[in-house]
C-alpha cells in the first residue's frame, strides 16, 4: 500500500548516507520514526531489527507473516519480535511491498546460486559480520543474525511456493518509513549483490534519516 510521510525532511534529527556494500548500526529509541531512502532505485536494504534493551528478542518473520496475513509488508504492518510483541510498525511507504522471505546474501549462497567463482564476492552477511565485530558494545554475536527484511527488493512467491529474484519495484527517492515501538537496533546491510535483479546489477546508496 503506498502511504507519503507527513515528516518534513529539514526536522530530521539524523541523516547518514550509506553506501553501497556498506553497513548501518545504530540505536532508535521507542516512539522515534526512521526512514530508509532508496536514492537511485532498486537498491536492496538487508535489515535486522533487534530489542536495543535485550538483543535475545529480535525480529520474527514467523511472527509478523502469521500476525498479518500476508507474506509482504507495507504501510501498516506491524514488525513483530520472536516473542510476539511489536517492534516497529510502517507508518509510510512510497515503494508498495517489501519482502521478508528472501533472506540475505552469503559467500555460501552465492556459490549455490551462481557459480564457484562468485564465493569471494562481497555480501550481506560479510556486512553483518563486520558490524558485530567492530561495535562489540552492542553485544552482538554471530548467532544474533537471524531473520531480516529485504527492503525495496522485489521477491515474487510463484503459484507453487517457490521464490524468485525478479527486477526491482522501487525507484531514485522512494522510501519506507518506521516507528519504533520498543527501543530498537537496526543493522542494514546496503547490498552488494551483482549477481541478480534486485539492485538493477549496480549496488547503489541508500540513505537513513531519523524523526523525535
Amino acid at each position: 500500500m503506498i502511504k507519503e510521510s507527513q515528516l518534513n525532511v529539514n526536522d530530521a534529527v539524523f541523516r547518514q548516507t550509506v553506501p553501497a556494500g556498506d553497513y548501518f548500526l545504530h540505536r532508535i529509541e521507542k516512539g522515534q520514526t526512521f526512514r530508509i531512502l532508496d536514492l537511485e532505485g532498486n537498491q536492496a536494504a538487508d535489515t535486522l531489527f533487534y530489542n536495543a534493551d535485550e538483543v535475545s528478542e529480535r525480529y520474527s518473520a514467523m511472527d509478523t507473516i502469521r500476525a498479518q496475513g500476508n507474506v509482504y509488508l507495507t504501510a501498516g504492518t506491524v514488525l513483530r519480535s520472536n516473542e510476539d510483541r511489536p517492534m516497529l510498525t510502517i507508518t509510510a511507504d512510497t515503494c508498495g511491498r517489501h519482502d521478508t522471505l528472501g533472506g540475505a546474501c552469503a559467500t555460501e549462497s552465492n556459490t549455490v546460486r551462481y557459480s564457484l567463482e562468485k564465493k569471494c564476492m562481497h555480501a550481506c552477511r560479510d556486512s553483518w559480520m563486520l558490524a558485530i565485530n567492530e561495535n562489540e558494545e552492542y553485544g552482538l554475536s554471530k548467532s544474533d543474525i537471524t531473520h531480516n527484511i529485504n527492503f525495496f527488493m522485489n521477491v515474487p512467491v510463484t503459484p507453487e511456493g517457490g521464490l524468485t529474484f525478479e527486477d526491482g519495484i522501487s525507484g531514485a527517492g522512494k522510501y519506507v518509513e518506521m516507528r519504533a515501538d520498543m527501543n530498537i537496533l537496526v543493522l542494514i546491510s546496503n547490498c552488494p549483490q551483482l549477481n541478480n535483479p534486485c539492485n538493477g546489477y549496480n549496488p547503489t546508496p541508500v540513505e537513513v534519516l531519523i524523526w523525535e
